[in-house]
């Protein structure tokens, strides 16, 4: 029996968000209000399974960089 979580999901939508708004990792931490690191955006992206905390803040980062009111399902295809 593998009780173990997948972790490595593939590329999530924030990814393709990011793109479409012209913006890298180092965009969503200076727009950041909170402690978030550019290894945190990059692990979102490529689909490295984050806690729901750090979901929380790469969520408020990107809302706060595009102005727009983006929600979890948004950006991943996962949760928690």
């Amino acid at each position: 029996m593998n009780s173990e979580i997948e972790r490595d999901l593939g590329e999530q939508p924030i990814a393709r968000l990011m793109r479409e708004h012209n913006l890298k990792a180092h965009d969503l931490v200076a727009a950041s209000t909170e402690q978030i690191t550019h290894k945190m955006v990059a692990r979102a992206g490529k689909g490295r399974r984050l806690t729901p905390n750090t979901q929380g803040k790469v969520l408020r980062a990107l809302n706060q960089a595009t102005g727009k009111n983006y929600s979890l399902g948004d950006l991943f295809n996962y949760t928690g």
